[in-house]
């Protein structure tokens, strides 16, 4: 096993007394084992040396949901795009126009991995559709992969007066499980250690209370989490008041599917948010007391305007919340510092929360979440996934306080290094396993596919569809 030291780090985020705390000068020794020394001088073997100096090590970002799938394809399309009858939310309508093939995304996975590694990320939770590269690309990465490959009963269509429908086929959604768990049993005999399953019912409104219980039961006999999109946008809400009289909390909590293998995407529309018919406020501490994780992803929601009320107020309750990307960009760095903002704006509190809480929750709790204990931390016996942030670059100086630094200024444009499982995974800055440069050669033909499709679906040119924002004069 091949020993890496990272030499006299002028800073280090080390893990003491169950909290993230700073060290200064420290010596950081680690293989693929995990950590083996944190503190002063280490005077065992070395077979690699890395100089500290002016550097900040800290520990992997871990993203507990984002999307592989088709999201690079819509980078620039629908920023500014929503359907007011649907609150203004993307999702139902434009979402579902931007489709990619095997060979685009293979390339959009590729993409998303190579943004996540650059921004720190050494942990994700990909909720996408499987293709014959998806396991392996994963792999070839060198991060920690949970594959969750998303399935449903009913397919989302917006009637003529943009009113939210559902196609329903419980045959397929069977087919689709049956499929989805092939995958899972696909994952499971990595020999890596690092690729891990999820059931992932796709939402809570594409599928019937029953099959949710089903998923719940199937991930519980293998010993995995469940994920599922709930409470993410007022049309999903009103739609399950519609057919069931209460919210996705409440009907989660009825059918059993609550607790702390269980990952509710978004959790937006609780029953406290000002836009719900709810008046209740009781959806927090039903989380809390069974222990459900949330996935918080503020930056795609805050471009429909929407966003959680608050993340302080969901930590001061006791809920587990970990930090996603969902979309594009896929950049941790940054939807931290949304989290922070959005939180202090939707509360209209400045103290509403504060830096190391953030950080709190893209590692340690989105650890909790996956049920590591030994992730988003840095102690002897952890997990050695490892990021070097320079302190030299521009974005991060002068240097006061650098998560600080990192966070609200220098996000990935200051990220060098990163390590999961001791092994090199990114190197100034360069993903070292993932061909980026091919992706994104593959990327330009693949939108302008796409982009086709949804021509000849809407029977337009794409501009009608989603005007650029500026003009174009002939």
């Amino acid at each position: 096993m091949s020993v890496t030291v990272i030499r006299k780090a002028s800073w280090v985020v080390r893990w003491e007394g169950g909290k993230h705390v700073y060290g200064r000068e420290l010596d950081v020794a680690f293989d693929n084992s995990g950590i083996l020394h944190l503190g002063a001088a280490w005077q065992g073997i070395a077979d690699l040396e890395v100089d500290g100096r002016n550097r900040l090590i800290m520990p992997g970002l871990v993203n507990i949901h984002c999307h592989s799938g088709d999201e690079p394809l819509a980078k620039g399309l629908f920023d500014d795009t929503g359907t007011p009858q649907l609150w203004g939310n993307a999702l139902y309508e434009f979402s579902t126009l931007i489709d990619s093939d095997a060979d685009a995304k293979a390339a959009c996975q590729i993409l998303m991995l190579s943004e996540l590694l650059a921004s720190g990320v050494t942990s994700c939770l990909d909720i996408a559709g499987d293709h014959p590269r998806w396991i392996g690309i994963a792999a070839e990465s060198g991060l920690r992969v949970w594959f969750a490959p998303g399935f449903r009963q009913a397919r989302w269509r917006l009637t003529e007066a943009k009113a939210l429908d559902y196609d329903w086929d419980e045959a397929a959604g069977e087919t689709a499980r049956d499929e989805a768990l092939s995958v899972l049993d696909r994952v499971a005999v990595d020999g890596s250690c690092r690729l891990t399953g999820v059931v992932a019912p796709s939402q809570i409104d594409t599928c019937h209370p029953d099959f949710l219980v089903r998923a719940l039961d199937e991930a519980r006999s293998r010993k995995l989490r469940l994920t599922v999109h709930a409470a993410q946008t007022m049309a999903e809400v009103t739609e399950l008041y519609r057919r069931h009289g209460k919210g996705p909390v409440p009907l989660l909590q009825e059918i059993g599917v609550l607790g702390p293998d269980v990952i509710l995407g978004h959790g937006i529309c609780l029953d406290h948010h000002p836009l719900t018919r709810a008046r209740t406020a009781k959806d927090l501490e039903t989380l809390a007391a069974t222990g459900t994780n949330i996935a918080h992803c503020p930056v795609t929601f805050a471009r429909s305007g929407q966003g959680m009320e608050s993340l302080g107020q969901y930590l001061r309750a006791g809920v587990n919340v970990g930090i996603g990307t969902d979309t594009i960009p896929f950049n941790m760095l940054e939807e931290m510092r949304e989290a922070i903002i959005q939180s202090r704006c939707r509360s209209g509190d400045f103290a509403d929360i504060n830096t190391a809480e953030v950080f709190h929750a893209a590692t340690v709790r989105g650890a909790q979440a996956l049920g590591r204990s030994d992730l988003g931390r840095l102690f002897p016996g952890a997990a050695a996934d490892v990021v070097s942030v320079d302190l030299t670059a521009p974005s991060m100086r002068p240097v006061h306080d650098p998560l600080r630094s990192l966070i609200y200024a220098g996000a990935e444009r200051a990220v060098r290094d990163v390590w999961v499982a001791g092994r090199h995974v990114l190197d100034n800055g360069k993903p070292v396993g993932l061909d980026t440069a091919g992706a994104l050669a593959e990327i330009d033909a693949a939108k302008a596919r796409a982009i086709r499709v949804a021509e000849n679906t809407k029977g337009c040119s794409f501009n009608a569809i989603a005007p650029r924002c500026l003009e174009m004069p002939a």
